[in-house]
Formats: C-alpha cells, structure tokens, sequence
C-alpha cells in the first residue's frame, strides 16, 4: 500500500462558535465552542481518513493548543507525528452571526520555527521508513519562507516520493520554480501570479498550465475554478471536470478536500482523470456541510459516479 504523508507548517486548533448578532463594545453571549484540526495538510489527511483511506499528518506543535490538537486527531483516527516546537500552536476562531448567518474567520499569526526547529522537519522527512507521496498544503508561518520549502521538497524527493503543493504567493513560486513536483493545485489567481500575466480565457488556462509543465516544473496541474469545478491539465491531456449545483453551506476544507481525494485516488492506482473527478466529488462535498466538517464520503461518491457518467 501506497504511503501518503501530508506536511503542515502552519498548523491550527480551530474554535468555533456563534453568536445571535455582532456589535461592538458589548458582550457577545456564544455558544458552547466546538474545536477542530486545522491546516491544510492536516484537512489533507483528515479528508483522506473521511474517504477510507490513510495518511500520516506530520507538523510543529507547541504548548497545550498543540497537545489539544494531536488529541483530536487521534480521536478522528487519523495518524499523526507531532514535532515539539517551543512556541505555541495557534488557535483560529470561526464565528457565525446568527441573525445573518454570515460566518467571520479570525485567523491568528502561526507559530514561529526557529532554525533548529525547522531542521528537525526535514530530518522527520528523512527518518520516515517509506514515503510515496508527500502533500505540502498550507501556508507559511512567520519566518520561514519559500526557501524552506524547497529544502522539504528535496527532501521528500530524495525518498523517491511524489510532491504534491498547495500553497499560494512567494512560497508557490519559489517551489514551482525549483520544479519537479507531480501536481500542483493553483486557483486562477495563483495561476496568473504564477505566468506574470492576466488570464482572461480558458485557453490561456491551459496553455500557461502546460508551459509549467514543458519546463518540468509540475508533472500535472489542477486548476482550480470555484463552482465551475477544476481544469485538469497534463503533458497530453486536458478535461474541465463541472460538477453538479448544489446547496453551498460552506467553502471551508473544500480545496483540502479535493487535494486529499486526488492523492488518494492516484495512491489507489487511479489515472489523473478519474483522481480529478474524485478531487472535484470531493470539492463539492465540502461545500455542502456548514463549517468545517470537510467531505462525507457518501456525498462524495455520488458525485464521483454522476461526473464519471458525464464522461
């Protein structure tokens, strides 16, 4: 079996809650919190565990948010390497104005990663006894920068394992220009700071996708499109995968969901093309549940056959 491990280095112990209405200066009464994982590589592999599958999630954590977090990992049965750092992990918080309904997402600094700290995660790459595929999803906290990454990278490609990257900005760029990843997931916007130009039609879409993939920086790119699903793109093939309307409750783990799905589908032996319609099933599922519950595996196989059959 196929060994996938997600990276997070800026992972979060995300608090939600909601309140009647929002105003200033007074008491907002909430109510009971809920907690949850948070991080995109960990969203990765908690959509995988949701999907039947399995993935060691490998992050910095510190102080007690960093105990709470591993905890509820281990109550979701997801597999998890916590790596002590001595800063404490950040804690998020998701509120729902009831009266609106409108949800506020108040998202704190990460934990910092001194340079010990950050040799460790590498040397955590290098101790794993198998590695296939490794997942690097989410942002940077404060301090490390896309150098970093491609020292992570270098280091999972030295163990033979596909890299797969979902991240945004300077971080993204510096790794797609060291090259050699197998699948990268930009939206639109991360696309045209990718190219340097404005994208304004689907086939500049693609061909900007498969300039990157000519220059060997990415075996496959997956664009991102919102409700309009993904754009598959390889060195020979290309599919705009449109998923089904459905009732959005929430786009939250949505993109966790559909890198989650993907690596599992191609971990699984599965072509780019049916890991694309499984990533974008998965997508859509998300946006289905409220908060962050991420994808139900039910939903995400009834997706899966309806996009299948529209082939």
């Amino acid at each position: 079996m196929a060994t996938i491990v997600t990276l997070t280095l800026n992972p979060s112990l995300d608090n939600a809650t909601s309140t009647p209405r929002l105003y200033p200066d007074g008491k907002l009464r909430c109510a009971r919190p809920t907690y949850e994982p948070g991080g995109g590589g960990i969203n990765v592999a908690r959509a995988i565990r949701k999907l039947g599958g399995e993935a060691l999630a490998l992050f910095p954590a510190g102080g007690p948010t960093g105990d709470h977090l591993a905890r509820l990992l281990e109550d979701e049965g997801v597999a998890n390497r916590p790596l002590p750092i001595s800063d404490w992990t950040r804690e998020c918080f998701n509120i729902v104005e009831e009266q609106s309904g409108q949800q506020y997402r108040f998202v704190m600094p990460g934990a910092m990663l001194n340079g010990s700290e950050q040799d460790a995660v590498v040397a955590a790459i290098g101790a794993l006894p198998q590695l296939d595929y490794m997942v690097i999803s989410g942002s940077l906290p404060d301090g490390v920068d896309g150098d970093y990454l491609i020292r992570l990278v270098e280091a999972g490609q030295a163990r033979g394992a596909d890299i797969i990257v979902d991240s945004s900005g300077k971080p993204l760029r510096q790794v797609v220009s060291h090259g050699g990843l197998a699948l990268i997931k930009p939206n639109l916007g991360e696309l045209a700071v990718l190219a340097g130009v404005e994208i304004n039609d689907q086939d500049q879409i693609a061909t900007i996708a498969r300039s990157l993939i000519d220059a060997g920086k990415s075996e496959v790119v997956l664009v991102s499109l919102g409700p309009q699903g993904a754009l598959l793109v390889t060195a020979s093939d290309e599919l705009q995968i449109v998923p089904p309307t459905v009732k959005k409750q929430s786009t939250v783990g949505a993109g966790d969901s559909m890198v989650g799905a993907v690596t599992l589908k191609r971990s699984q032996g599965a072509s780019w093309r049916d890991a694309a319609r499984y990533g974008v099933a998965a997508g859509t599922a998300a946006t289905m549940n409220k908060g962050t519950e991420l994808c139900r595996k039910a939903d995400v196989e009834r997706i899966f056959a309806w996009l299948s059959e529209k082939r």
